[in-house]
């Protein structure tokens, strides 16, 4: 394979590619070591290379709740009517929540001490996409006389108008309402809709790939812009968002690497060990889904986990368990929260955790479907979506991190119930 084939391949290397030459570009028409040209010229062209990030975010605005609402009937109703689930659905269900509230946990406490946010001043996006005061309007936040309201409406009377007044929340709770009682119904009665639903989520889908093969141009126009108007140093405070992303995401290996050794019973350089194929594979490709065959193989070959389990587990974990995804949601929301210097009550970092967890059910386990779910958690908290642009530059590098961190999550629990169940599913035999 030729490097350029090579390059048109692989999507992470592409926005690579784009954030240097951005940087480049960005340096050259700048101030700081570039020609400087004027404020009109250099607003003229910005304008036309902040084409690409604006057709993204329509685009993303376009299917947030058809991909969202039909992904999690789709993963309810897959996992509902499993016969498995009597048996195992309980405890990996909650273990999950479980591992991806220590996730949450872990993000809130670095984004609160780190605050990467505050480091990098708002200006270095509105000025780089003339962003309207409309664009950066900041709704108001949660406050303990909203609670009852929240309640109350929690339940849509009209999804129609809650996705209008983008009350995501509420259609997340919708979702999961209409999932699991279509798993109580007989099947003939629901496979129609389930059948609707699957073809919404695969054409959104399909969408949202799309979208992807933008995200390079979309890289390269908002680097442009932010260097040449601001400067370098614009982009120290993504800098520090990676790194404290990266750490979080490091923490929770370590946490995989405890419960491995104090609750499954394995030891850990060993087992961590056989865990390379998947984690590569998930790394390079960003995707869990794609990267289950070789999950499911290591699992039952090298870590000799019971079929049983592991065919039940791994397609249940790629679906619901987000750790790594959970974990950078929750940091880019606090990152966005410190730049538009918005003050996130207690009562809305709680409706973060709860978003974050219920929409991780929803989260295809594709390349690119975290910015869906991260949409949803900032329109829930009232953040504007449109900082999503500046998290583009540094996703993709993120989202193989995240990946992986998620596959390790998956083999993990495999090894858990493996444990927990065997003798249980022995004497069963």
């Amino acid at each position: 394979m030729t490097f350029k084939k090579y390059i048109f391949k692989n999507l992470w290397l592409q926005v690579v590619i784009s954030l240097i030459v951005g940087l480049s570009v960005g340096l050259i028409l700048g101030d700081d070591v570039g020609m400087g040209i004027d404020d009109e010229n250099l607003d003229f062209a910005t304008s036309y290379l902040k084409i690409p990030a604006s057709i993204f975010v329509s685009l993303i605005y376009m299917i947030i709740v058809p991909l969202i609402f039909s992904s999690i009937v789709v993963a309810v109703n897959s996992l509902g009517t499993t016969e498995k689930l009597k048996t195992l659905g309980l405890g990996v269900a909650s273990y999950f929540v479980i591992t991806t509230t220590i996730a949450i946990l872990v993000a809130v406490f670095l984004a609160s001490f780190i605050a990467p946010g505050n480091i990098l001043d708002i200006s270095a996006l509105q000025e780089s996409y003339d962003l309207s005061d409309k664009d950066m309007k900041i709704n108001e936040g949660f406050s303990l006389d909203d609670i009852p309201n929240a309640v109350a409406n929690i339940i849509p009377k009209n999804p129609i108008t809650s996705y209008l007044e983008g009350q995501m929340l509420s259609i997340l709770v919708f979702a999961l309402i209409i999932g699991l009682s279509m798993t109580a119904i007989p099947k003939e009665s629901s496979k129609p809709v389930l059948d609707l639903l699957e073809s919404i989520q695969k054409i959104t889908l399909h969408i949202l790939l799309f979208s992807m093969k933008i995200v390079p141009f979309a890289v390269f126009g908002l680097i442009v812009g932010m260097v040449s108007k601001i400067g370098l140093e614009s982009m120290a405070g993504l800098g520090v968002y990676m790194i404290t992303v990266v750490l979080g995401l490091g923490i929770m290996l370590s946490v995989y690497l405890i419960i491995l050794k104090l609750v499954a019973k394995r030891p850990i350089s060993q087992t961590f060990s056989k865990f390379r194929n998947p984690q590569t594979v998930s790394f390079s490709t960003a995707s869990s889904m794609a990267t289950m065959p070789v999950t499911l193989k290591t699992a039952e070959e090298e870590l000799k986990i019971d079929n049983r389990v592991s065919k039940f587990v791994i397609p249940f974990g790629t679906t619901v368990n987000m750790d790594g995804t959970a974990l950078y949601q929750v940091i880019a929301v606090f990152f966005l929260a410190q730049l538009f210097s918005i003050e996130l009550s207690p009562l809305a970092i709680l409706v973060i955790i709860i978003t974050s967890l219920l929409a991780s059910i929803g989260t295809p386990a594709v390349p690119g479907a975290g910015t869906i779910v991260l949409s949803t958690i900032l329109i829930t908290v009232g953040i504007p979506p449109v900082g999503i642009l500046l998290l583009l530059s540094v996703d993709r590098i993120l989202d193989m991190i995240r990946t992986m961190v998620n596959v390790t999550g998956d083999l993990t629990a495999c090894c858990v119930f493996d444990k927990i169940t065997r003798n249980k599913i022995i004497d069963k035999k």
